[in-house]
């Protein structure tokens, strides 16, 4: 495990990818000396985004500067982000997969000056919205770009194109009642409404099994919120989709799924 003052819960194999990606992008820019090794730059960044440690504490950690540490730590993000896949991406993997599992999360913000775009009724905070798709052993297969946490999960997926993407690769996907009216290959549990003011004993069963089945897609989740610095972002929202593109792409070479 890479350490600074901390341990930063990651393998080395992550660590050696990063600094090599780093090294890669000094040699095509032909940088001159840094204050900071690729290999030191690469821990600097997994604390960041593992240990959600703040620019003050990393700047002391591998004593420079607050602005450098900021500057090195957006660099790190930045290549990451351009690895990352795309909704016709995520959907080439989920049709590998026997069903996927969609959930929407809210990722904490700090208050911003326009803040009620990200506030989120349902939750009652400020934060940004960002649809998480699992595997059927709920383990992180892809993470949509953030938007404001006043948007609707289904809302989200269409303007992601995620329903249609799916579909179009016939991908059977199990969701939550807040799903409802996808349409597609979009499977969701039975639901009350007017017209259907009880539901039957084998509409109740199908929910729970629904449910059964569709609960292990919170494990996803749980692993995306993982990386402390999603506990609460202290950015801008706009910087939102970068960081958890970066963390995506971080936990499948984590999880030696994922090939450059």
């Amino acid at each position: 495990m890479p350490a600074y003052p901390a341990t930063i819960t990651l393998s080395t194999r992550t660590l050696n990818q990063l600094a090599n990606l780093i090294r890669q992008q000094r040699r095509q820019r032909r940088s001159r000396w840094r204050r900071l090794q690729p290999g030191d730059q690469a821990p600097l960044v997994l604390a960041y985004l593992r240990n959600g440690d703040s620019y003050v504490q990393l700047a002391a950690g591998f004593a420079i500067g607050t602005s450098t540490a900021w500057r090195y730590v957006q660099e790190g993000i930045h290549l990451l982000t351009n690895l990352a896949d795309d909704v016709a991406a995520a959907a080439r993997r989920a049709a590998r997969l026997a069903y996927a599992i969609l959930d929407g999360t809210l990722i904490p913000i700090d208050r911003v000056a326009n803040q009620r775009p990200q506030y989120s009724g349902k939750h009652k905070r400020h934060g940004v919205n960002v649809q998480v798709l699992a595997d059927p052993a709920g383990r992180l297969v892809w993470v949509s770009p953030a938007l404001p946490g006043e948007v609707h999960d289904l809302t989200a997926d269409r303007v992601h194109g995620l329903v249609d993407t799916l579909t179009a690769r016939d991908v059977t996907v199990l969701a939550d009642k807040g799903y409802q009216g996808a349409g597609g290959t979009i499977r969701t549990p039975y639901k009350r409404h007017r017209h259907r003011p009880r539901l039957s004993r084998r509409q109740r069963a199908v929910n729970r099994t629904h449910a059964r089945v569709r609960g292990i897609g919170e494990r996803a989740v749980a692993t995306l919120k993982s990386w402390k610095t999603l506990t609460k972002l202290r950015c801008c929202p706009r910087h939102a989709t970068a960081i958890v593109q970066a963390i995506n792409v971080l936990h499948h070479i984590e999880a030696n799924r994922y090939r450059r």
